[in-house]
């Protein structure tokens, strides 16, 4: 999915658009026992409460694609025999099925970790009938030739009641009492079928992770029975650990300095686009970034094949998960320097008198703890030229 096809469903989830007409779930309490179930008509709810429901459900198609929400996908044997599969697809079309919810209720229950929190569960199934895109990319909402059905699960955290104090109009008196058991925003969620190219894409899944750190692999291992993918931070600690392990002396300053800085370009050259599809990074890309900074072909190599073989045969990197574009840092065992990343080509690495440095240029304005100060010639060692 893109994000103008992500755009495009999470809109369905406002009252006047919406086609969910009913919300089915359960309530788990911490030791893992259901202890309630949901079956009730959005329609009879006041509307206060729709709007709840529904923003409960959008939330699991919210935050960025590839690191909040993974893509999931079904080998051809799990589409064709899988049980897992199969539930999937009940649900999506006959949501009302109750022993199908209890199904995928256990599937959860039995394989999710939340810790001491009890959680709600929601379901939801929505028929969309997708509207055709004209040439001028607009959306002719009177003229569809397809209707795309999908079901939406929300995993949302209770927080325990907690004791405050409210006032009471009638008595003109501020009274302790407590909030009673509160629906937090969802942890996990996920999207079944994946809207590709605005149709049903029945051999992936759209899965949600409020902490792109923690994806909750033992969901994704519980629902889909599929191999989870990496995490966020797991991409960007195998691509660092990847890049100083092969190329040994040659993983300079200079060099990655200049590699975050391409990467960091493309990233803002595709926000800039505004093109809806996903930026990705080939590993041979970043080889020939390594080999334009001057490394040595053999470590290039090197790179290539253990980046291959770590995230897999011709699988991309995103770029937005393997470098912070919006910070730059450097960290010695005593200090750490933060410099914006469009200046990062200011630092400099210098050896005096046998000592390793990296020099800032401090020409403007210097502030230490806010009060601004002066650096004499001097202070300047002898071999350190002034500006």
């Amino acid at each position: 999915m893109n994000q103008k096809e992500l755009n495009e469903l999470r809109r369905r989830f406002r009252l006047d658009r919406s086609g969910i007409s009913r919300v089915y779930g359960c309530y788990v309490n911490s030791a893992g026992e259901i202890v309630s179930r949901i079956d009730v008509s959005l329609g009879l709810m006041p509307q206060e409460e729709q709007e709840m429901y529904l923003k409960l459900l959008k939330k699991s198609l919210t935050g960025t694609l590839g690191k909040n929400l993974i893509d999931i996908e079904f080998s051809t044997q799990q589409v064709m025999e899988g049980e897992e599969h199969r539930l999937l697809q009940k649900l999506r079309s006959e949501i009302e099925d109750e022993e199908a919810r209890e199904a995928l209720y256990q599937r959860i229950l039995e394989h999710i970790d939340m810790g001491d929190s009890s959680y709600l569960i929601l379901l939801a199934a929505d028929a969309y009938d997708v509207p055709y895109r004209g040439r001028d990319d607009e959306l002719q909402d009177d003229v569809s030739d397809q209707v795309f059905r999908y079901l939406v699960c929300s995993i949302c955290p209770i927080k325990s009641p907690t004791l405050a104090l409210r006032y009471f109009h009638e008595e003109n008196q501020f009274h302790g009492c407590s909030t009673g058991d509160v629906v937090s925003a969802p942890e996990v969620g996920f999207l079944f079928p994946a809207f590709d190219d605005r149709t049903a894409n029945l051999y992936n899944a759209l899965f949600y992770s409020k902490n792109p750190a923690q994806i909750h692999q033992e969901v994704i291992d519980g629902v889909f029975c599929v191999e989870p993918p990496m995490s966020a931070p797991e991409q960007k600690d195998v691509f660092d650990n990847t890049l100083s392990d092969t190329l040994g002396s040659a993983c300079s300053y200079d060099v990655v300095q200049a590699v975050h800085e391409q990467i960091r370009e493309r990233i803002l050259e595709h926000k800039e686009s505004k093109d809806p599809e996903p930026l990705d990074l080939s590993v041979s890309e970043v080889g020939a970034m390594l080999l334009d900074s001057g490394v040595p072909d053999q470590q290039v190599e090197e790179f290539r094949q253990e980046c291959r073989r770590q995230y897999g045969e011709d699988v991309p990197l995103v770029p937005a998960n393997i470098i912070d574009s919006k910070k730059f840092e450097i960290c010695t065992p005593e200090v750490k320097i933060s410099v914006s990343p469009e200046h990062s080509y200011l630092i400099e690495t210098r050896i005096i008198d046998g000592r390793k440095y990296l020099l800032v240029p401090a020409d403007g304005v210097v502030e230490v703890n806010g009060i601004g100060v002066t650096i004499s010639e001097e202070q300047l060692p002898a071999e350190c030229p002034v500006g």
